[in-house]
């Protein structure tokens, strides 16, 4: 199966704006949050884009966990001395996740389109590099001490740009055996070992911010964006049960709920660790975003689910969430049985599952209740849990 990845590079200390008061240009407001993070957002939001990875400035901690707050990213990278290095050392981290493919991008390239993430995916199929450009439209002048020497040919000539899209191995391979050469972009190094780059359109509004002028653009381009933009309130709702048995001798004498092992004398019935509130509350976010049940995405009879920690799962269906531009504003979890007694157990289940989803404990509720002796619940035979959440959708309207 393929996995791809983007790599987005914000560790340039670059042109620093009045403005921005000595903060990285990555860093500067725009729409409302940093201009890193709408880049961020336009890989993890995208379908085909399995994981984000940022490679960071050391003294910019703080100001990436602001610019990535609540977004499911793998573990930053922190960069070398120059743009080259910082981009190896991002490849060089990635070998542990894998991938087959990388698209690498300018942090401060906040208008990349689905688009051109799209174009660059459909050529990689058939490319081994893929960039997006632009045709030169400007006449393009050769000078030598303020005076013009001669005029260039602009016919043929293209202005890179990024997401620049590779084999991983490939662009890995090329960074590694000239890391002491000097290029000016990614594509550049693939070009010298003679593995051929391809080119898709581009955008205008694909633009590098490098200037005031160029942030000051930015700023009168997301306005008139943003009225194209979406913000819809969703809810969805889950439901799962589980039957107790009897405890084998060599078998723990716990039971997972809700991400906490609690003491029990019986064992959960299940294919995975069969816990009750997490199942509940997977199928809730996916009723929220439309993406079927808990059996479609992790299915019993599949052997890599046996004995799973449904936190695995939970992260997983999370990670879909973001993609589909989804934020958590709250849930709530009602497990019901006669036994095990679940109230001293409630806040380390909200816990649990703040961490797992990275939000504050306070968007989490968790309750319990009893059928009063009714049913099959009543009897002490199983337990079982419903879970309700809110989400709130961003999305592109046309």
């Amino acid at each position: 199966m393929t996995k791809i990845v983007a790599l987005i590079t914000a560790c340039g200390r670059g042109n620093r704006f009045n403005q921005g008061e000595g903060i990285p240009k990555q860093y500067l407001p725009l729409a409302g949050v940093s201009l890193l993070r709408h880049s961020i957002l336009a890989f993890l939001n995208h379908p085909k884009i399995d994981d984000v990875i940022c490679v960071i400035h050391p003294d910019d901690v703080a100001l990436y966990e602001e610019a990535a707050a609540g977004l499911d990213l793998l573990n930053p990278v922190f960069g070398g001395e120059t743009r080259q290095s910082s981009i190896r050392l991002g490849l060089e981290a990635l070998r542990e996740y894998g991938p087959n493919k990388v698209l690498i991008h300018d942090g401060v390239r906040p208008f990349v389109s689905k688009r051109i993430i799209n174009g660059i995916l459909e050529k990689l199929e058939t490319h081994p590099a893929v960039i997006p450009a632009v045709a030169v439209e400007d006449t393009l002048k050769k000078t030598h001490d303020g005076k013009i020497e001669w005029t260039l040919e602009r016919e043929n000539l293209w202005r890179a740009q990024t997401p620049q899209g590779f084999l991983y191995q490939d662009i890995l391979n090329s960074h590694i055996a000239f890391k002491d050469l000097n290029f000016t972009d990614d594509s550049a190094l693939n070009e010298y070992a003679g593995i051929p780059v391809a080119i898709v359109p581009g955008s205008q509004n694909n633009f590098k911010i490098t200037t005031e002028e160029d942030y000051e653009r930015a700023k009168s381009l997301a306005a008139m964006m943003i009225q194209n933009v979406r913000e819809e309130n969703r809810c969805g709702t889950g439901f799962d049960v589980h039957a107790f048995r009897e405890r084998k001798k060599d078998e723990n004498n716990f039971i997972r709920i809700c991400g906490i092992d609690v003491e029990f004398d019986k064992k959960i019935e299940a294919h995975s660790d069969g816990d009750v509130g997490i199942h509940a509350l997977i199928d809730a976010i996916l009723g929220a975003i439309g993406e079927g049940d808990i059996g479609e995405h992790f299915s019993p009879s599949e052997a890599r689910w046996k004995d799973v920690d449904s936190r695995e799962m939970l992260k997983i269906t999370n990670h879909l969430l973001k993609k589909k531009g989804g934020t958590i504003i709250n849930l709530d979890i009602t497990l019901i049985c006669e036994k095990p007694k679940i109230s001293k157990f409630k806040n380390q289940m909200k816990a649990a599952l703040a961490e797992v989803l990275n939000i504050s404990a306070t968007r989490v509720n968790v309750k319990a209740t009893t059928t009063e002796k009714l049913g099959f619940l009543g009897r002490e035979e199983g337990i079982a849990a419903q879970a309700a959440v809110s989400i709130v959708v961003v999305e592109k309207v046309a």
